[in-house]
């Protein structure tokens, strides 16, 4: 059996066979599992309600994601282009004015001037461990605290939000991201195939396409976790918190033609921007910032507090700092430390604590998972994983297994809990826990609040004016590549974001919009020949429409030689 591929390409699988029974309501397109289930929901995992948490018998969500994180070997799927620096977070003790004590037990926090050392890891996202750092891609922003209670991983990007607000989605984001299976090339038109069935991805699509989406270097750039985390309290009180890096050094992006030329020179120029920093003793500042709100739904917000598209407005809930970090240690060997380094979003501490936020749950089950399988069953023992304290456990073997984490006197024949005859005991202490009141039918459904396009329009609108016609010209180059269906569909979101938006974009590819938001063709517009059929230059990266230029130019320029 074939089919057609997205340029018309004949696809043939390679695992067919003459039998070809379906399930009721199927048939040969029916998206399945590999059980040969038929999926009737892609969109949404299965959780308490409609806002969660989710549910661990969630099999097709932890199938696709056990799946997707073994889909490369051995560089990371995503986040694989990195670099990364030693430093140390000083904690202020208060947060904003306030002790720091009355909403998070959190000792990483508490005592003004106490230092944390941690280490942390910049990155891009889509492309492989060697590509060019001024490629249009959100920055991974990951720091692992070694804690007096053990390991924090604060695992984010540069950006506050994300495309999707459910981690079900995130295979099928990343493989539209990813290079074509086929031609194994980045191609706009698959991007934007994915995206304009994806409203709530209009918001980072924003920032994405506009300078926003090349920062200058790691040094200035922003972080943030991007998911909404708890804080927890001794009194086991919980306040929902956002967490935010802010530069000392200031913020600088890219246009598109800036980044192109420094890519002509250097495709590692932010890496050695950050080396050479830190070696001159020029060590980079970042503050960290928290917004915090009382633990619930808030019904009075227009937006869920747990959707990662949305950015909680500064103006109700301003950014109030807590520490600052400082890098001033190179790493010593780069795959040693910046390449083996693991972070999960579910190490955490005592004080800090989880979020329903569909995308945080599926994260913390996926990074954990692919660092077993991309560093190892012991990937924790390694150095640069290992925490910097007492560390005893009844986990034995597995592969590259080099230490027991034996206590000193424990009995080496009890490798379980509980025993009279020598083995580890539990700890003596007992917090009072938070425990969040969980009720509701397990379902699979999207939340109650998406407004999908307030947030992008407003983005739109606070772009400098430089920043806003950097961001439509991205997006026409982007789109002209693109199949008439493709294009019509997103001009149709990114109008629903703001009419300007839309409008702006559908003239650039040659559409005429009118008041009521229909399109035609502008008379003489001079359309691109790939308008609703085969693309000439599919295939270009985000940003560019002169891939297949630059394939002629290298032909028509290359050197005649003689061979040898």
């Amino acid at each position: 059996m074939s089919h057609k591929g997205i340029h018309g390409t004949n696809v043939s699988g390679s695992g067919d066979s003459e039998d070809q029974r379906y399930a009721a309501g199927e048939n040969e397109q029916t998206l399945t599992t590999r059980q040969g289930h038929p999926i009737r929901d892609n969109q949404n995992s299965r959780t308490v309600g409609n806002r969660g948490p989710a549910t661990l018998e969630n099999y097709q969500l932890i199938e696709k994601l056990s799946h997707f994180d073994r889909e490369r070997i051995p560089e990371r799927v995503v986040h694989a282009r990195g670099t990364g620096a030693h430093g140390y977070f000083e904690t202020y003790g208060k947060l904003g004015d306030e002790p720091v004590e009355k909403y998070t037990r959190a000792k990483v926090f508490s005592g003004a001037g106490k230092q944390t050392p941690v280490f942390v890891r910049f990155s891009t996202v889509t492309h492989g461990k060697d590509s060019p750092e001024t490629m249009r891609d959100p920055r991974g922003f990951a720091v692992k605290f070694y804690t007096e209670d053990g390991n924090w991983d604060l695992v984010g990007n540069n950006l506050k939000i994300f495309f999707i607000r459910d981690a079900i989605k995130f295979p099928d984001l990343i493989h539209a991201f990813k290079p074509d299976p086929v031609t194994n090339r980045q191609d706009t038109e698959r991007i934007f195939d994915f995206i304009s069935h994806t409203p709530e991805a209009m918001h980072m699509i924003t920032f994405l396409f506009s300078p926003w989406g090349i920062p200058a270097n790691y040094r200035q750039m922003q972080g943030s976790g991007v998911n909404t985390y708890k804080w927890v309290n001794k009194d086991g009180d919980a306040f929902l918190v956002k967490y935010h890096w802010e530069p000392k050094q200031g913020i600088k992006n890219l246009t598109q033609k800036q980044a192109e030329e420094i890519q002509a020179k250097n495709i590692s120029h932010a890496t050695q921007d950050l080396y050479e920093a830190i070696e001159s003793g020029n060590y980079p500042e970042w503050e960290l910032c928290i917004q915090i709100m009382e633990d619930g739904e808030h019904p009075e917000l227009d937006f869920d507090p747990l959707d990662d598209t949305k950015i909680w407005p500064e103006d109700q809930f301003p950014f109030l700092p807590v520490g600052k970090m400082v890098l001033d240690k190179n790493p010593s060997n780069v795959f040693a430390e910046t390449e083996q380094v693991a972070f999960g979003t579910g190490v955490l501490v005592d004080g800090l604590d989880f979020s329903d936020d569909k995308m945080l749950q599926g994260r913390t089950f996926s990074y954990s998972d692919t660092q077993r399988h991309r560093v190892g069953t012991n990937y924790l023992q390694l150095p640069i994983n290992a925490p910097k304290k007492h560390v005893a456990t009844n986990q034995r073997d597995g592969q590259m297994a080099y230490h027991v984490d034996a206590a000193p006197g424990q009995n080496p024949h009890v490798n379980y809990e509980p025993s009279s005859l020598g083995g580890l005991q539990e700890a003596h202490d007992h917090p009072k826990p938070h425990q969040p009141y969980v009720e509701g039918n397990v379902k699979k459904e999207k939340i109650d609040r998406t407004n999908d396009f307030k947030q992008a329009g407003e983005r739109y609108r606070l772009l400098e004016d430089w920043e806003r016609d950097e961001l439509i010209q991205n997006l026409v180059d982007g789109l002209k590549c693109c199949h008439h269906t493709v294009q019509t569909k997103m001009i149709e979101l990114l109008t629903q974001c703001d009419f300007d938006y839309g409008n702006r974009v559908a003239n650039g590819i040659g559409l005429l919009m009118h008041d009521d938001g229909s399109l035609e063709i502008e008379m003489g517009a001079e359309m691109t020949p790939t308008y609703g059929k085969l693309p000439k230059e599919g295939g270009s990266p985000l940003g560019s429409n002169k891939a297949a230029d630059a394939v002629e130019e290298a032909n028509e320029k290359g050197h005649d030689a003689h061979p040898y």
